[in-house]
């Protein structure tokens, strides 16, 4: 009790927010390693890029399917809040949708190792969809805002311009010498808005 007769009350929102934070640290520390090393890498490699024990990771995600599935929806999350973002403080919708086509491909060179071992679970189709509504309609957003800007032609397709940059990031694991960051940039210059003469 305190002096005022009150009971004191415990700490729990600040342990809630640091349970929350250390989580995500281990999110973002999982998908560097997963984009790095693979799917397969040591979970003490991640609980070392996270600077933490491994016990604390096997705390948070059992299994490395769990952590998987977690890293998956952190990282779409993160491309889906950072489409707004990158409007609001960006001057051109254009040079938007390009930082947020970045922050897509990092996503999608995790998301191909995620993928294989995700598919042995039912889930898969799950968080497959979960990741298009979550996406398409940032991806929608960016394109119209670019269109309505003058500074790209209508008429492209969130969900086509997605799915044509997610193929071209397709090989990348298997072969040293292709960077797909090259074609996706002559992609993007394709629907840039003609100059008139």
């Amino acid at each position: 009790m305190s002096s005022a007769g009150q009971p004191e009350k415990t700490p729990t929102r600040s342990r809630r927010s640091d349970a929350v934070r250390n989580q995500q640290t281990l999110l973002a520390a999982a998908a560097e390693v997963f984009a790095a090393s693979g799917i397969d890498a040591p979970i003490r490699e991640i609980a070392a890029r996270a600077g933490v024990g491994v016990g604390t990771v096997y705390r948070h995600f059992p299994t490395r399917a769990d952590l998987a599935v977690a890293v998956y929806r952190h990282q779409v999350e993160a491309c889906a809040e950072a489409g707004p973002a990158l409007l609001a403080e960006t001057g051109s919708p254009l040079a938007a949708l390009r930082q947020w086509v970045d922050l897509f491909v990092d996503f999608l060179v995790t998301k191909h190792g995620l993928a294989n071992t995700l598919q042995a679970d039912s889930g898969f189709d799950a968080l497959h969809s979960y990741f298009l509504d979550r996406l398409v309609p940032v991806c929608s957003q960016l394109l119209d805002a670019a269109v309505d800007a003058g500074e790209i032609r209508p008429g492209t397709h969130a969900f086509e311009l997605m799915r044509g940059i997610g193929n071209l990031c397709i090989g990348r694991d298997s072969d040293p010498r292709y960077d797909p960051r090259r074609l996706i940039d002559l992609l993007l210059q394709g629907l840039r808005q003609p100059q008139s003469p």
